[in-house]
């Protein structure tokens, strides 16, 4: 049974709604708490969706175009709720779009540009990636720019532009990478059992894969060495502790079996016809000591 002061305030509500301005003011209210609240949790379980059929970047996309234009049904409903004339609006608006897509062009190339990078699909959120001098991942794949996070944990943004117009390196595109490494020994070294020791390395690393095989290559004549390159083929994911173990393995073993590593060296050479450079050398010890 109703209560008279539960009858009373359901009067007093219907009085507020049957007053125009106040009712519309309440409406206005409900479209924005209610409809937002509605239209997060709708496009927040859109992303789960397709979170496990769909790359990252395409749920992501998918929730913010969700949210934008979800958004912009509210406005607009709320716009007309408050009494706004919405034909002189859209007239109003269609001018100046016109007069801003003059004005920001740049942006325009950078939408564009977008688009052709979410056709193409060159990378994904995660995957590490390099533009010119700047290495991170990627966290944020939107239609004006890419947001990066660099390995010493900053904030890179670049427009979509300059990831068309620049050489875009995909480091983590494959499961598997090659990790290349030039060695140099002293001249007076035996170039086969320096390979074989090399061969040995990978094989014992656990970090190496054995099939790709890895590269062995006497590469070149040095300045003052014979250059080796040395391939390694590892999962993307192993990459730092492939790297910190075999370096520290090559010392080692090198050391274990008396394989010079040389150091930049240069001799000066005055020529046949000329006498030898006067060589002195001098005592610097102070009196005192």
């Amino acid at each position: 049974m109703v209560d008279k002061e539960d009858m009373l305030a359901l009067i007093d509500l219907q009085m507020m709604m049957d007053d125009p301005e106040t009712g519309s003011l309440i409406r206005v209210i409900l479209l924005v708490f209610i409809g937002f609240a509605l239209l997060y949790l709708f496009s927040f379980a859109v992303s789960r969706f397709l979170a496990s059929r769909q790359t990252p970047h395409f749920s992501q996309l998918a929730r913010k175009f969700i949210f934008y234009v979800g958004s912009i049904i509210i406005l607009l409903s709320v716009m007309l709720e408050l009494g706004f004339d919405l034909r002189g609006l859209l007239a109003t608006a269609g001018i100046a779009t016109v007069a801003i897509g003059f004005a920001a062009q740049t942006s325009l190339s950078n939408l564009i540009s977008g688009l052709f990078l979410i056709g193409e699909q060159p990378f994904s959120i995660g995957d590490l990636v390099r533009v010119n001098d700047t290495l991170g991942v990627v966290e944020s794949i939107d239609l004006l720019s890419i947001k990066l996070r660099t390995l010493d944990n900053l904030y890179v943004r670049i427009p979509n532009e300059s990831m068309i117009k620049n050489q875009v390196t995909t480091v983590t595109k494959y499961p598997i990478r090659r990790m290349d490494l030039d060695i140099g020994v002293a001249y007076r070294e035996d170039v086969g059992r320096v390979m074989e020791v090399l061969k040995d390395l990978a094989t014992k690393n656990p970090f190496v894969l054995d099939d790709p095989a890895p590269l062995i290559l006497f590469n070149h004549f040095g300045d003052s060495a014979l250059q080796f390159r040395f391939g390694l083929w590892f999962e993307k994911s192993n990459y730092l502790v492939l790297r910190n173990s075999i370096m520290k393995d090559i010392k080692e073993r090198f050391d274990e079996e008396d394989i010079e590593i040389p150091f930049p060296h240069m001799t000066l050479y005055s020529g046949s016809e000329t006498s030898p450079f006067p060589v002195q050398v001098q005592n610097t010890t102070s009196k005192n000591d």
